[in-house]
């Protein structure tokens, strides 16, 4: 088996049948495509970040036991992150951080003030009345860096099941059926979780960019 660094993994019965052979090669490829995304989603159950990495682990050893049992019925990606997900759950648990997922709120609570959006009886429900303030482009790496980290805290203020969902859409790219699927919600529920975060991430970069551009 050749190597995948920087290229796109192979189908997912190529993928599967070299996991069932021992392939080294194959195991050290799906590492480097997923665990950075793996950590990301466990974090949002757990309260430290070595926690989060031994969920990881506890993750690919429990699909090393399990890849003969794999039938295909999703994806591999989406297996192993359903898997990622049932286990960090259970650690977040013991670690009585966090409630069970079914405890949570569907979405959390607004995140925005619902009078920024059209309402449901308009020709746009949902939509913003007034579009959010343009962001500048950062010139310098070390803006852009601080924008990185500026998101990655409002990732990390946002509560877990947003946090969960925003990370598997936007960060890790997963469909809207993916993440039904691996967190098993529903769809309409999915859409409300992803609308309020994405709403929570983008209010609080605007008021950094409206503090830049007041600067300038």
């Amino acid at each position: 088996m050749g190597s995948f660094a920087g290229s796109a993994l192979p189908p997912d019965d190529v993928v599967v049948s070299a996991l069932r052979a021992g392939d080294e090669t194959m195991f050290a490829a799906l590492l480097d495509t997923w665990s950075r995304g793996m950590l990301r989603v466990a974090r949002s159950y757990v309260s430290t970040d070595e926690s989060a990495e031994e969920v990881v682990q506890d993750t690919w050893l429990a699909v090393i036991a399990a890849i003969d049992g794999f039938e295909g019925r999703s994806s591999v990606k989406t297996w192993v992150y359903r898997i990622l997900v049932n286990t960090a759950k259970k650690r977040g648990l013991r670690e009585s951080r966090t409630l069970p997922w079914s405890a949570l709120g569907p979405d959390g609570g607004p995140s925005v003030d619902p009078a920024r959006f059209h309402g449901p009886d308009t020709d746009l429900p949902g939509s913003w009345k007034e579009p959010p303030a343009a962001w500048p482009t950062p010139e310098n790496q070390a803006l852009a860096a601080e924008v990185r980290a500026l998101i990655g805290k409002a990732l990390a203020g946002l509560p877990p099941r947003q946090r969960t969902v925003i990370t598997l859409r936007d960060v890790e790219g997963c469909t809207s059926e993916e993440v039904c699927e691996i967190l098993e919600i529903s769809a309409a529920n999915q859409r409300v979780l992803l609308h309020r975060a994405r709403a929570a991430v983008r209010e609080r970069l605007e008021g950094y960019f409206r503090s830049v551009m007041a600067s300038e």
